[in-house]
Order: C-alpha cells, then structure tokens, then sequence
C-alpha cells in the first residue's frame, strides 16, 4: 500500500507561487548582499559551482550554469584577474584545464553564504521549533524526489 498525497491543484499551484517567490526574495537578499562585494552575480554563481563541486573545466561549468563557453570564459578571465580563481592543469591529462577556487574567491562564498543564513535565520524566530523541523525535512524530501527525477 503506497502512502501518497493526493494533492489538488490549487495547493500544488499556490505551492509553486511560494517556492518561485521565496526563490526571487533570497535571490534578491543575495544580490543586495553581493554588492559589499567586488563581484557579480554570474561571478558568485560561478564561485559557488567550484566551492560545491571542487575544479571544474570550463566546459562543466558552463553546462552548469547554462552559458556558453565564451561566456564562461570571459567570466572566468575576469575572475582570475581579480585573484577569485586560477587555471590548472589537470595532474591526469595535461590537455585539461580546470577552474582552481582561489582562498579570496572561498573567503567571498563563504562570508556571503554566512550573511543569507542569517537572514533566514532572523526570518525563522516568528516559526515554532517543531515548523522549523518539519519545514526542513519537507524542503530536503523535495529536492530529493526533484534530483531523482
């Protein structure tokens, strides 16, 4: 016997409302946050792929960002100008040149991500404790089922 939801359409499309609003409120919140930083935001999107992932070549970070190669090149040439990033040749094969996350591009992602978690963190105190737990394991289950699809 299968315990699933059997949701209607008006929750499933004010859910889908909510998401895409919280989704444009933090995106916001983070570009405000962004701009005590001598940085764009392509340029963090880019800085946070490489923080998550580790080295990637171009090629990977362009598929993940949804940009052309030239785009990401660009991008990538103004980020090691200011030292966010460095090209290196992969140990394996030396035709590969990897993205390197450079210690200013990690201190930036890392000072920027503490700031948008406290702002959630601030929004949290008007929730109880057990909404903050059931809010997180939603949220967790949800982009489970979405990664698998």
């Amino acid at each position: 016997m299968t315990n699933h939801a059997s949701v209607n359409e008006q929750t499933v499309a004010d859910l889908e409302k909510a998401l895409r609003h919280i989704s444009a409120i933090i995106k916001q919140k983070g570009r405000e946050i962004l701009s005590d930083y001598a940085i764009t935001p392509p340029q963090f999107i880019a800085l946070q792929w490489l923080w998550e992932n580790g080295d990637l070549t171009i090629g990977e970070l362009s598929n993940k960002m949804y940009l052309a190669c030239s785009t990401t090149t660009d991008l990538v040439d103004r980020m090691e100008k200011n030292q966010l990033v460095i090209r290196v040749k992969d140990p394996k094969d030396r035709r590969v040149v990897r993205i390197h996350l450079l210690e200013e591009g990690e201190r930036i992602i890392e000072e920027v991500i503490h700031k948008r978690q406290n702002y959630l963190k601030d929004i949290l105190v008007h929730f109880k404790e057990d909404e903050v737990i059931l809010l997180e394991k939603s949220l967790i289950k949800l982009q489970q089922e979405m990664r698998e699809e």
